[in-house]
């Protein structure tokens, strides 16, 4: 790491001596340091030179390397030692500083010399943050009234525009409500950046991810990734940070006959900005299928796939990561690498559901791809009120639940919500997926559950529909999902197939959920379960997903007009109550990180059960300077937020320390 003092010496010198100047060197006559002799700062490389099967994209031939700084330092620029590769000869962590600076610590930052020097090496792709909501407001002088009515309208309902925005994020409740249209904070009169991050770098070369992890890593600056801003746990944002946005890696390439290892067949090698909607056009398109979430805009080759990513085709496919061949990537050091079997291999074990903000920035990944495949849906909702008593929906829910796994064995998938509207319970099927089956079979399987209902003395009536191919089930069954309230948290847990094979496990587990429900909350299930019969990858993917046959969320949620300490109290029956609950029926399982507890206690193994201690001790050898860091990933519980939401969330909205160790450690 360079020299903190250093560093600040060097720039305010430089800055007294430049105003705001940036002159380079050239035939030893003196030029203004402008795109044309300057920018974008990279060398190009052939596109067979990644270790992959898969060519490179063209923006990852676009890399920095020395010589290309050391060009740079010839012609005169100043300052590049901040961009530098890390020098072997330093001792790492010699000059760890306690905390990580914000941008606007740094004289040097957002000052005008060290961005346009910054932001000419990038060939322009500097961002200056101006929230999403900002249009509402005075305080960025873009107030738009009109704008602000379409971003009102759409705020809940819109994730596409959400992702397309360099910092929007959907975890708003832990950046802080800082900037939000009065739909969500009524009493709302600024926007403030909060948690956004002031600087974000629009993506388009391997080059430019390096720049920006050598100059976060050399100045101890925190660094955020986004790609779409979907995590329930606000990984891609952070007070003062400088941010890397990936969204616009879009490139998409089809093989139709693709060798890598072992594995021979149809393969798509998909950018890190590629969303789950374009991927499964692209399939469409060429005829295949491919593994995703059921998200139309979570980004498919981000946190999704590095996060493990659950699918309506995990049940006979396994997780969105076990189908990934090789991956790009740009570890913390700066360099750009390929990781597979073959290519970094502890590397490639760690990316495959260790988490994302992690161990690199992922530019690309290769994924199988599968035949086209016939799919069954069926929806229906049970309320009581009139005609169905309260003992009768239990019933018939108990029912659904006695053969779970009967039904993922089929290679079955269902995603479903249960709540409670006033005074009546309400569950949804949206929708039961049946992938590979058609409707003849899909009602052999479920004919005892159907007679189960009659039995209870309840009309429930489904609804079927065929389809020939996945991306046409899919788009019928799925709705674009929500963004963006402050009016709820979450929880989840994974409960395996152990709990269904003995009736009383399975009754405590059923009482679990419905006690969650009884006391105000709402659940979202998925029987799922990725544990295909032709077998997985090993890889850094939660062990507990592979003896699941139920992933399930629970929200508990307040409205505007409730009291901050109420809000707390319900924030801790979550966390303190519920939780607890769902992991005495389960012990031993864990939860899936990306649909968690904000603040779940023993992240380490609830996430990654026995991986952990390995996932660790390979994130201190990749990132010694801890240049990634994310709430709840590998190696987060060295650091602690300097600030907290309802007293017990930690705020993005503050500054990330190092946590001190108690005085008898030192």
């Amino acid at each position: 790491m360079v020299s903190w003092t250093r560093v600040r010496l060097s720039f305010e010198l430089a800055l007294l001596a430049r105003a705001r100047a940036q002159t380079i060197v050239v035939n030893n006559h003196i030029l203004s340091a402008d795109v044309s002799p300057v920018a974008p700062a990279f060398a190009l490389f052939d596109a067979s030179s990644s270790n992959a099967t898969a060519d490179l994209f063209p923006g990852e031939t676009r890399q920095l390397t020395q010589d290309v700084l050391a060009n740079l330092t010839s012609l005169g620029l100043t300052n590049l030692d901040l961009f530098a590769f890390p020098d072997p000869n330093v001792p790492v962590g010699s000059s760890a500083e306690d905390c990580k600076n914000f941008l606007s610590d740094l004289t040097i930052f957002p000052g005008t010399v060290a961005t346009k020097v910054f932001d000419l090496l990038l060939g322009g792709s500097v961002i200056r943050t101006r929230p999403f909501a900002s249009p509402c407001f005075s305080d960025y002088k873009n107030q738009d009234i009109p704008k602000c009515a379409e971003i009102t309208r759409n705020w809940f309902n819109d994730s596409y525009t959400h992702a397309d925005d360099p910092t929007s994020i959907n975890a708003i409740l832990f950046q802080g409500t800082t900037c939000v249209p009065s739909v969500v904070n009524p009493g709302a009169t600024h926007c403030t950046l909060g948690s956004y991050p002031p600087l974000s770098v629009n993506v388009s070369t391997v080059a430019q991810i390096q720049l920006a992890i050598n100059l976060a890593r050399n100045l101890n600056i925190r660094l955020v990734i986004k790609n779409t801003g979907h995590d329930f746990g606000a990984k891609s944002t952070g007070a003062g940070a400088l941010s890397l946005w990936t969204h616009n890696l879009k490139d998409i390439r089809f093989y139709r006959d693709y060798r890598e290892g072992s594995y021979k067949g149809p393969a798509f090698k998909l950018g890190a900005g590629v969303q789950v909607f374009e991927a499964y056009e692209a399939a469409r398109r060429a005829n295949v299928t491919i593994v995703g979430g059921e998200g139309r805009t979570v980004g498919l080759a981000g946190g999704y796939i590095l996060g493990g990513g659950h699918s309506p085709l995990s049940s006979i496919y396994g997780m969105g990561s076990d189908q990934v061949l090789s991956m790009e990537v740009v570890t913390a050091d700066g360099k750009f690498r390929t990781a597979s079997e073959t290519s970094h291999p502890d590397l490639f074990w760690a990316l495959r559901g260790g988490g994302g903000s992690t161990f690199g920035v992922v530019t690309s990944i290769v994924v199988k791809a599968f035949p086209r495949i016939h799919v069954t849906t069926m929806t229906f909702s049970l309320s009581t009120g009139v005609e169905i008593v309260p003992d009768q929906f239990w019933q018939v829910l108990r029912a659904y639940f006695n053969d779970f796994i009967k039904y993922t064995d089929a290679g079955m998938y269902s995603y479903f919500s249960l709540g409670s509207l006033g005074d009546n319970y309400v569950w949804a099927m949206q929708p039961w997926f049946a992938p590979n089956l058609t409707r003849a079979q899909f009602e052999e399987i479920t004919a005892p559950f159907w007679a189960s209902v009659r039995a209870i003395g309840v009309d429930l009536k489904p609804v079927y529909r065929e389809y020939d191919d996945f991306y046409e089930a899919w788009d019928a069954s799925f709705p674009l999902e929500p963004w963006g309230s402050n009016l709820q948290r979450s929880g989840g847990r994974l409960f395996p197939k152990e709990n269904w094979e003995d009736p009383n496990k399975l009754s405590e587990t059923f009482d679990a959920i419905r006690y969650v429900v009884d006391s105000g909350g709402f659940v979202i299930g998925f029987n799922i379960a990725p544990n295909p019969k032709t077998g997985y990858p090993d890889s850094a993917v939660n062990p507990a997903w592979r003896k699941t046959v139920l992933h399930a969320i629970d929200f508990v949620t307040w409205s505007q007009d409730t009291y901050p300490e109420l809000i707390q109290i319900w924030s801790g029956t979550l966390t303190f109550e519920w939780g607890p609950l769902w992991r005495s029926v389960s012990p031993g399982s864990g939860a899936y990180m990306s649909e968690s507890d904000y603040i779940e206690p023993d992240f380490q193994h609830s996430f990654w059960g026995d991986k952990y201690e390995r996932l660790y001790e390979l994130k201190k050898k990749l990132d010694p300077w801890d240049v990634f860091y994310a709430q709840n990933a590998v190696g987060s519980e060295d650091f602690e937020m300097s600030d907290y939401v309802f007293g017990i969330l930690p705020s993005q909205n503050s500054r990330l320390c190092r946590k001190k160790p108690p005085p008898e450690e030192k």
